[in-house]
């Protein structure tokens, strides 16, 4: 412990910075361990696996850059495509404070970093490790009678829940509901069905004859799973939530799926100004994000939902409302989430 605080110390000094500038420290360790750095969090790729047929499981190794995240969060995940970093976040299925991370990633058509992921993720990969988001976790208080409502990949966060609370040897009732489209493709099926006291039930969307449940979530599979549970948490698609909020109380809901947003009839017509490209386009109604792909940028992003925060920029001029909150920001000099604000009349970007 001791060599371990003083490494540390030696590396963060004044001196060492100096004599390695202009590019610090990290250019350097990194060139003997990828995963050292003061400052940046980073893990190794431990384990790889493919446990259904449309996902891959990730064990990660952190650094001691990285700050732990709780039950139900997101992580941001960087990865290298062809010289480009790109960023999307995932929540971990591990337990709070495990010294590992496990991610597993569903395989979405069209999804860059998913189907990179699930093709050459491999052990000893490293990759970044960003910001640790989200309201969707439990409360400190337990409640004594909590449903977990899930749908496809939503499925990770739930299991980082459960196996927290089992950790903790929890000691009220526990209900799990996963939809999946067939048994094959139920991620954590096996484990779920060993833990002891918690009741688990499946439909599968693809093929509801072999499930516990048929069709969609209703008040029959409320009442199959728990009736009148404390607190609900439901992650999953849009409709999955939907459907949980309208038969259930104390919902805590969160969606992988992308909002949509349908373009107005009336756009404001304004100008957008890419200050830091000399670019400028006439506002068409989409998302900035978009509009500045359509112009031929590449400005990073992650979520598309106004979740990683990854697309953030700073506005410099003008007005924009964020299509999540309903907030209009009209202040000059503020940072705004691009993939989900609209302009409001002429508005400039740093980008």
């Amino acid at each position: 412990m001791f060599t371990q605080m003083l490494t540390k110390r030696v590396l963060g000094s004044t001196l060492v910075d100096l004599l390695t500038g202009p590019h610090g420290v990290d250019r350097y360790t990194e060139l003997v361990a990828p995963t050292w750095s003061l400052g940046d969090a980073r893990a190794r790729v431990v384990s790889v696996e493919h446990r259904t047929p449309r996902s891959v499981t990730l064990t990660l190794a952190p650094n001691r850059a990285f700050p732990g995240f709780k039950s139900g969060q997101h992580i941001n995940l960087t990865v290298e495509i062809d010289g480009r970093r790109r960023t999307r976040c995932y929540s971990p299925a591990s337990a709070e404070g495990t010294a590992l991370i496990e991610l597993t990633i569903g395989l979405h058509g069209g999804g860059l970093v998913s189907t990179y992921l699930h093709r050459r993720a491999r052990p000893g990969m490293v990759v970044g490790l960003g910001s640790v988001a989200g309201d969707f976790v439990l409360p400190d208080m337990r409640p004594r009678r909590i449903l977990f409502v899930s749908g496809g990949s939503g499925i990770t966060p739930v299991m980082s829940m459960v196996r927290t609370l089992q950790a903790e040897s929890f000691a009220g009732e526990i209900a799990v509901v996963h939809y999946a489209r067939s048994a094959g493709e139920a991620c954590y099926r096996d484990e779920l069905a060993a833990m002891a006291g918690v009741r688990v039930l499946h439909g599968y969307t693809r093929s509801p004859e072999k499930g516990d449940l048929h069709g969609h979530f209703d008040r029959s599979h409320l009442a199959a799973a728990m009736d009148t549970p404390d607190a609900v948490y439901v992650c999953g698609p849009p409709s999955l939530a939907a459907a949980v909020c309208e038969h259930c109380d104390n919902v805590s809901a969160e969606s992988f799926m992308p909002p949509v947003f349908e373009v107005p009839a009336r756009t404001s017509g304004g100008l957008i100004s890419f200050s830091g490209s000399h670019v400028e386009a006439t506002d068409d109604g989409r998302p900035l994000l978009e509009q500045a792909e359509a112009a031929g940028l590449s400005p990073e992003s992650g979520c598309r939902m106004g979740i990683c925060h990854s697309c953030t920029r700073r506005k410099t001029r003008g007005a924009v409302k964020n299509l999540i909150t309903g907030a209009v920001s009209t202040s000059a000099e503020e940072d705004v989430q691009i993939c989900v604000s609209v302009p409001l009349g002429d508005v400039e970007l740093a980008l």
